[in-house]
């Protein structure tokens, strides 16, 4: 039976879609820091860059972002755009042009939230009941998965938490293979190795998995497969069972063939933030540490932690205001300038 699940901790929340013990899709929903996607607003023009075609705009939280439009756009105007892809991988929001509102306002707008990832993947499962162990999330719900929701004491047990977990190593287990994940500003690059014999039919037999690894770390970009122990001459005869295994992906990842190094390269739509750049990032960082302490339960009352992990938490009221409401007593946040990036400690 497939099943949504939905483990709530301090300003995240933690989605896995399951058909008994596998893993189908996941997901992580910040509610005091959406991605953004799909969000509906009223921009103002910053800089036209006809060159890159569009132009560079402001929303009204002061984020800037790049609209794709090959209409010409003045300088300082008010135009309607939707989000088409999240900031990430170091690069800002990107947009496309929308209808303007009937009520134009009078600067930048945010005139409506795109959908949350629950709400992506309880489309993409209609049927599929959705299991919350947090019942005040219900009202962040959209009343139309109300019906479909249901309570529970604890959303992941020890062997979805590990599942999930796995997410963020560089490494995945594909059975006979093993693929070694590099993400990089410009590209993904995944390298399939064994400790064995690795042949044609090995690399082809690890390909489903490969793609589900994909799909659920949100491998976005360009990405650069390097199949393990064949020949490169016969590389190209891999790539109609890459298709294949990738072909149920919902963001219909385009396999464009094998470079003359013999690499793999296909490109799969950027739209969220790739899993592990979520879970690294200072923000993932720091909800993990509330996470901790609640789940260990800590004794103190005073984080401190570095610039980056102290910024994160200042910026997610939410975050902090739901791990007071679990805990029963305030956190204080002490900023360490010298700590290492993802040092903490609570005293």
């Amino acid at each position: 039976m497939t099943e949504i699940r939905a483990a709530c901790s301090p300003g995240e929340m933690r989605i896995a879609v399951t058909d008994h013990d596998t893993l189908l899709d996941a997901a992580i929903w910040r509610p005091g820091c959406p991605d953004g996607l799909e969000d509906w607003h009223v921009v103002r023009v910053q800089k036209a860059a006809p060159a890159l075609g569009g132009a560079f705009v402001l929303l009204e939280d002061g984020q800037s972002g790049f609209l794709s439009t090959r209409d010409t756009l003045v300088e300082g105007a008010l135009t309607a755009a939707r989000v088409s892809r999240a900031a990430q991988n170091g690069k800002g929001l990107r947009l496309r042009r929308a209808d303007m509102p009937v009520e134009i306002p009078s600067g930048p707008k945010l005139l409506e939230r795109g959908p949350t990832p629950l709400d992506e993947l309880a489309d993409r499962y209609p049927e599929a009941p959705v299991f919350v162990d947090d019942p005040g999330i219900a009202a962040k719900l959209p009343v139309r998965l109300r019906p479909r929701l249901q309570r529970c004491q604890q959303a992941f047990d020890g062997a979805l938490e590990a599942d999930f977990d796995s997410l963020g190593s560089p490494e995945a287990d594909l059975g006979l293979l093993t693929a070694s994940i590099f993400p990089t500003p410009a590209l993904v690059a995944i390298d399939l190795d064994s400790t064995g014999a690795p042949d044609f039919k090995g690399n082809v037999a690890a390909f489903p998995e490969l793609a589900r690894q994909i799909r659920l770390r949100n491998l976005s970009g360009t990405i650069l497969l390097d199949p393990a122990g064949v020949k490169t001459r016969k590389r190209p005869a891999l790539i109609p069972f890459l298709r294949e295994a990738l072909a149920g992906d919902p963001l219909k990842p385009d396999v464009l063939g094998a470079t003359p190094s013999g690499l793999l390269e296909l490109t799969r739509p950027r739209r969220r933030p790739p899993l592990h750049e979520l879970l690294s990032s200072p923000h993932g960082q720091a909800l993990s540490i509330l996470r901790t302490i609640l789940r260990e339960n800590r004794p103190g009352r005073t984080l401190t932690a570095s610039i980056g992990l102290v910024t994160a938490l200042e910026n997610d009221p939410d975050a902090l205001a739901d791990f007071t409401s679990r805990r029963a007593r305030p956190l204080d946040l002490v900023l360490d300038p010298n700590a290492p990036p993802a040092s903490w400690s609570l005293s």
